[in-house]
Formats: C-alpha cells, structure tokens, sequence
C-alpha cells in the first residue's frame, strides 16, 4: 500500500510473524489485487495447515476489463504498487461470492479459507443480505469454511447486520482506537454480544497517526486534520510522562473491552512486525489509562482497565 513491498521483505516479513507465534492470517482479493492472498498462501504452504487461521473476503473480483474505480486512487495516486493489471469488479451476489471463494483458493494454493468476510459492503447492504451473506452461511453449512463475517469501517451499518443477519466474526476497522471510538456512538458492541458474536478490530494506529503523530501523518488512509494531530499528540505527551510508548498504548487499548477479541495489524517490514509484538507485550502502568480519561481524550463509554 502506497509504496512498494519486495518479493524478499514480503516473505521475510511473514515468516517472522510466524516465529514471533501468530497464527491468524487476514488478507483479501483487494489487497495488492491478489499479491498479498498469494504471498500468504506461499508462506503458509509451508506449515502444517491445522496451525494457523486464514480469512480472507468477498465482494470485490479481480477483472483485467473492469473500469478503475475511486478508491484504487485516492488523491489520484495509486493505493498499490507493483501489483497485476487488474481492476476491481464489485459483486456481493450469491454467484460472485462462490467465484470469489474460488478464485481466492486458487491464489492461495490452500485447501481450505477457515473464515470469510464481505467487504466494504457500504454500498451493498441489501446485496449483501440477499445474496452474499446467504452463500456464506450455506457453503459454512457445507463445511467448505468454518465462519462468515462482514468487514467494514463503520459501525452503524456493521451493528444493522449483527442484528440482522447470522454472523460469528466480525472485522471493525478504525473505529474503536484510541484516537476514534465512534463505534461508541452505536449499540454494536452490545449487538454483537448479544449475539455472541467475535469482533477483530484493524486499523489500531489509525493508518499511521497513532505511530508517528505528525503533521502529514495519515488518518483514515488520507491526511490527517491539524485537530486529529493535536489531538494524538496529547496522547502521546500522557504516554511519555509514563514512559509508555503512544503505540503500546495504542495496540493494547482496543482488548480491554470484552466484545473484541483479537487486534490484527498491517506490517510491511520485519521490523514492523517485531515492534508491535514488542509493544503489545509493554507493562503499561493504570495511571497510564486514568490519566488519558481525566483529560478527556477518551469517549466517557471507552473501557479501560482502571473501570
């Protein structure tokens, strides 16, 4: 994503995540439009397939013919680099989503995905209601995956199909972090344990705002406000006056509320993956976390360990 990642780092990168001991894998057919489901599936060829978890999504078909869409050009640069002449074709019927799976097998080189989500179906709530969600729930019947999903940015329309539809995990992206917790404006975490349904959170630093709080830091995958910066700064100067770095904070926040469990994060190094193990693994003090609610920079509904 905005840059490119070498064949070498790529695999390097995989490789000491699994040394490192993580064994959930979340990838898709968007992502680098089929590199990174291949990177993956010549990774994890490797291993004894019963060891990890696979997820990937649905939704978005990769077609050399399909015509650009915005969000493959934000800003009007390209969001991949040194990735296939592909397009993507948006399909959350019943039949793109068994093409999808298919294809997705196929990049992969595996025998079998263990969960599946539909992506980014913002725009395809009823599609995804009549078509895609009822394939997934009966190839899951059929044994041919084990859970289905939904994965998406927002929570208001995630809560809609928590409520609505037969889900076991669910992928939150970006919207219950330590910068942003609009999630907290919705019932979903409610929803979803009601249902007994599994929240993956991504997107924890917030594409990058939480890690380096600078101007020209990203938010969201495009350039942060000057009020998000300032804002992330404060957090970092409580972080410091603990000797807590902002990234431990903000990779560890998210699992102290019992609806979420498990934080993926996007690496593109070596050193990336090693560093979030490192600060997921931080001691942070409770004064820590009831510092950041006495002033304010947390929703009043965020849970910390202090509550």
């Amino acid at each position: 994503m905005f840059s490119p990642i070498p064949e070498s780092e790529a695999r390097a990168t995989l490789e000491r995540a699994w040394n490192l001991g993580i064994r959930l894998f979340d990838t898709a057919p968007f992502y680098g439009f089929g590199t990174s489901e291949r990177r993956y599936g010549e990774m994890l060829a490797e291993h004894p397939r019963d060891e990890f978890v696979l997820t990937t999504k649905v939704g978005k078909l990769l077609r050399a013919d399909a015509t650009p869409k915005d969000e493959q050009f934000p800003g009007g640069k390209p969001f991949f680099y040194d990735v296939p002449d592909l397009n993507v074709e948006y399909d959350y019927s019943a039949a793109g989503v068994r093409r999808s799976v298919e294809e997705s097998l196929e990049r992969l080189g595996l025998d079998r995905i263990d969960h599946v989500s539909v992506h980014d179906p913002d725009e395809f709530y009823a599609e995804s209601m009549e078509g895609a969600l009822p394939a997934l729930t009966q190839m899951r019947d059929e044994g041919i995956i084990r859970s289905v999903g939904i994965g998406i940015n927002q929570a208001e329309l995630l809560e809609q199909f928590v409520r609505n539809a037969d889900l076991d995990t669910v992928l939150l992206a970006g919207r219950y972090s330590l910068l942003d917790q609009t999630a907290l404006g919705t019932s979903l975490f409610e929803a979803t344990q009601a249902s007994n349904t599994a929240i993956m959170l991504g997107g924890v630093y917030n594409s990058g705002l939480l890690a380096r709080p600078l101007p020209g830091a990203r938010f969201n995958y495009e350039e942060a406000t000057p009020e998000l910066v300032a804002r992330a700064q404060s957090l970092a100067e409580v972080c410091a006056r603990h000797g807590v770095p902002l990234m431990a904070a903000a990779i560890q926040f998210p699992l102290h509320n019992p609806a979420i469990t498990t934080v993926l994060t996007g690496v593109r190094s070596v050193a990336e993956i090693e560093q979030n193990v490192e600060m997921f693994e931080v001691d942070i003090p409770e004064d820590l976390w009831a510092e950041i609610r006495a002033e304010g920079l947390v929703h009043e509904r965020a849970i910390l360990p202090t509550d």
